[in-house]
């Protein structure tokens, strides 16, 4: 484990970068320039996957390249004294950030929703994943848990929900319901402060990391309101590492193998098939 002083100060310094990500409105970042994004599938704690994304991103030598990661915790992964030990890949996204502050965007799931606004989200009706989360918290640090989940906490605050490039594609955790799209739906997810009323139940952020539609329809209505063309999703776990559900989306997942990613070009662009192209797993 890193020591609790120096990870306190990385996930402090990680928040901090998330809240100053240039092209930030709001929850949305809008990555302008960009040359391409690599967008990774849900991790739930998989560092080993996460190791692999970070070297398939080059990212050192792909200055305009970015990375987007999504639904770090709650995995399977567990400490023999008790606990999740997924808040380990929390602290390495958090180190990612602070190394390449400009390229690296962690996407607020429905886990991470759950555990900061302390609503109850349960595995097989007995087993509470938060309080999971905690005592893995515990186990690592000890005396100084508190200050640690504290921050991670603050990290879940900080997240974007969304991130949308320069040729129209939309990168979000879901696909909100038809009844939760109104034509202000974007500018909920853009605007500076949230409330209660957007993280619960109907809100814009609860619908967008939690909903699980995947009509054809529900994309196109949902990408007229946020004007963008093609939408990448996780939160649906996916044989393979990703589905193709219509044709305007494609769904990601790499919380176990074969995980799936896509890298695709910012510069152009992209039909639905030349997006589906641009997948692969490892």
């Amino acid at each position: 484990m890193p020591d609790p002083d120096k990870l306190l100060r990385t996930l402090h310094q990680a928040v901090a970068h998330f809240r100053a990500t240039p092209g930030r409105r709001g929850r949305v970042v809008v990555l302008d320039p960009a040359e391409d994004v690599l967008v990774v599938g849900d991790l739930h704690g998989h560092v080993e996957n996460f190791r692999v994304a970070m070297q398939r991103a080059e990212l050192g030598t792909h200055p305009d390249r970015h990375l987007v990661l999504q639904e770090a915790i709650h995995g399977s992964f567990r400490y023999p004294a008790g606990g999740d030990k997924s808040h380990q890949l929390l602290d390495l996204i958090a180190a990612l950030k602070c190394q390449y502050p400009r390229q690296v965007h962690f996407l607020l799931g429905n886990h991470e929703l759950s555990q900061w606004t302390h609503r109850r989200i349960a595995k097989n009706d007995d087993e509470d994943l938060n309080d999971l989360f905690r005592q893995g918290v515990g186990t690592a640090y000890a005396a100084q848990a508190g200050a640690v989940y504290s921050a991670y906490l603050e990290l879940f605050a900080a997240a974007p929900v969304a991130v949308r490039t320069p040729n129209r594609v939309f990168i979000s955790h879901s696909l909100p319901s038809p009844m939760s799209l109104t034509p202000s739906f974007l500018a909920g997810l853009e605007k500076e402060k949230v409330g209660e009323a957007d993280w619960l139940p109907g809100g814009c952020i609860h619908s967008i990391v939690w909903d699980r539609d995947i009509r054809a329809a529900t994309a196109v209505a949902f990408l007229r309101h946020v004007d963008a063309d093609l939408l990448i999703t996780g939160h649906i776990p996916s044989e393979g590492g990703f589905a193709v559900p219509n044709d305007r989306r494609i769904i990601l997942d790499a919380m176990g193998s074969p995980a799936g990613y896509c890298l695709f070009p910012c510069g152009r662009p992209l039909t639905h098939l030349e997006l589906v192209d641009c997948i692969r797993t490892f």
